[in-house]
């Protein structure tokens, strides 16, 4: 069956590889209330910059979109404003599998702020008029959803900085920090132009070319190494990318990020001591759960006998860090695998799973796990989930020397630091394992039904999450789920939910669900591969013959 996902890094995909790359995304079913906001307390709201809309269709200023975001986010943390930066943003949407290059409704937006523990989402647009540009910013108030007064600045194509830095000035009225502290943090706008066009350019090569002129305009433009190396990581062009972060001045704030990336591209390179040495040290300054899988990494690679501890210290350590990573849990029971510690690696990536049900290869080295282990039904079980999950496990079992094995160079490699702990979903059922989980669970789906019956969507989602966290094989709360998905407009995740409910319990419903989010996602060949499979187990199928006849070829 295709396999639908909507990502917001194209570069990597979400399939089994060697050594793959692992950005923080949605941590799918972990009984949490992403839509509450997972933020700590903060006295100060933060803010969230989207890119802004253009008023005009001037082909020079379109990198201003993006732009507008960059320069008045930069604005409001020199003002010492806790605005949300853009690394941050992005995770956000991949998180929520939202494209990131797609105009949004008020609603994701709010959404998106929400998510990131913003106070206020800051919206806007700009007007280029030959040598003129008119900008214009409003807040929405995220407890509310209630907009401000819009804020309206003009002047000179040359003075952009002064523009933005007026409406951050409004937005942060408090500030004491001068306009000319301010400034000191921007590049010269040449470069900046150069930048933001290479975040936004849609091949490699060309993000290569505007970051390296980037560069070329302003030597010291430390942000442009840190993309020219994910670049050149997306193209496991390991030697570039190392050489791109090692150039980032040694008292730059970005100092610690690039010397974590240098670390990811020495373990690419099998560079295993030096990277090793990098994430030790960084670890000691300020511990992370990336460096700790990451160390974990290195010492699953590294010969036996290798100094430095065991690879499953490091990954469990990880796990008490952050409890709600599914990758952590795969790294942490794929280790014990690779140990021969059968019934605890079945335990740990069961919590993988349990983390994220959607998790084609976690499922699959499950059932790799347990057919070891004598488990026979339930690992065919595991196994039949992933092949459901993903069309990748029929081709790439077939190509292992040997039955029921799995290749080392599965573990997942962390590329993101100091990850904030908003984007760490809180785990907030705690005492799950010393309660009735059945009990609970159909509590939480009975909830998430009502809520679901009311139109409370974001209410239901949360409830129905809880509830499939406690029950990852409850087929109703899967499909309620997945109606509840679509009705947001949140595709992907609909289409992971049912699948999941049809692997659960096989219907024509829950068919026929999945083929509508098929044809709202435009992958017209999986909706009429559904809507066959439907009129040959109903051949009568009244609405499968309706839809069929909207996607025929």
């Amino acid at each position: 069956m295709p396999d639908v996902r909507l990502r917001a890094s194209g570069g990597i995909r979400r399939v089994i590889q060697r050594g793959r790359l692992r950005r923080p995304r949605l941590v799918f079913f972990v009984g949490v209330l992403l839509i509450a906001g997972g933020a700590e307390a903060q006295t100060t709201p933060r803010q969230l910059v989207m890119p802004f809309e253009s008023s005009t269709r001037v082909a020079q200023s379109y990198w201003l979109g993006e732009g507008s975001a960059v320069i008045l986010t930069d604005d409001l943390i020199a003002l010492g404003a806790p605005a949300i930066t853009r690394e941050d943003r992005l995770r956000a949407f991949e998180r929520l599998r939202v494209p990131a290059v797609a105009a949004l409704s008020h609603a994701t937006v709010i959404r998106l702020g929400q998510l990131l523990g913003a106070g206020e989402v800051i919206v806007g647009s700009y007007e280029v008029k030959g040598q003129e540009i008119v900008v214009r910013a409003r807040p929405i108030r995220i407890d509310t959803g209630r907009m401000a007064p819009e804020i309206i600045e003009s002047g000179p194509l040359a003075e952009i900085f002064a523009i933005y830095g007026r409406i951050a000035r409004r937005l942060a009225p408090a500030s004491r920090v001068t306009a000319a502290e301010m400034e000191q943090r921007h590049p010269p706008i040449a470069a900046l132009e150069q930048y933001v066009k290479g975040l936004i350019a849609q091949t490699p090569a060309t993000k290569v070319g505007f970051l390296t002129q980037a560069l070329r305009v302003h030597q010291t433009f430390e942000r442009a190494r840190i993309e020219l190396w994910k670049v050149h990581t997306d193209l496991a062009e390991h030697q570039q990318a190392l050489a791109a972060v090692r150039g980032v001045a040694p008292d730059h704030r970005l100092k610690r990020q690039a010397r974590f990336l240098s670390g990811v591209s020495m373990l690419h390179l099998g560079q295993h001591q030096q990277a090793f040495d990098v994430f030790a040290e960084l670890n000691a300054a300020m511990p992370d759960p990336a460096l700790l899988n990451n160390l974990g990494i290195v010492q699953l690679r590294r010969p036996t006998g290798a100094g430095g501890g065991r690879a499953i210290s490091y990954f469990s350590e990880a796990t008490k860090i952050d409890s709600t990573d599914a990758d952590l849990f795969f790294n942490l029971g794929y280790a014990f695998l690779r140990d021969r510690d059968l019934p605890t690696a079945i335990h740990w990536l069961r919590e993988a799973v349990r983390r994220d049900p959607a998790d084609d290869a976690a499922h699959y080295v499950l059932g790799v796990a347990l057919q070891t282990a004598g488990n026979t039904a339930e690992a065919a079980r595991e196994k039949e989930l992933a092949r459901r999950l993903s069309s990748e496990y029929g081709q790439w079992e077939a190509k292992q020397p040997a039955a029921n094995t799995v290749p080392p160079g599965l573990e997942r490699i962390k590329i993101d630091v100091d990850v904030p702990a908003s984007l760490r979903v809180e785990d907030t059922i705690v005492a799950a394992e010393q309660r009735d989980q059945r009990e609970l669970a159909a509590f939480h789906l009975d909830a998430g039904r009502r809520a679901y019956q009311s139109e409370r969507d974001e209410d239901a989602i949360a409830a129905l999450r809880r509830a499939v966290y406690l029950a990852p094989y409850e087929s109703q709360a899967h499909l309620l789920l997945g109606r509840a998905y679509l009705r947001s407009g949140r595709l992907a995740e609909a289409v992971d939910a049912l699948k999941i409910a049809i692997w659960s319990e096989d219907t024509l419903a829950s068919h026929l669900l999945l083929a509508e989010v098929y044809i709202q996602a435009r992958n017209l060949t999986a909706a009429r591969a559904e809507l066959q499979w439907i009129l040959k187990a109903d051949p009568q199928n009244v609405d499968a013959k309706r839809l069929l006849e909207r996607v025929a070829p």
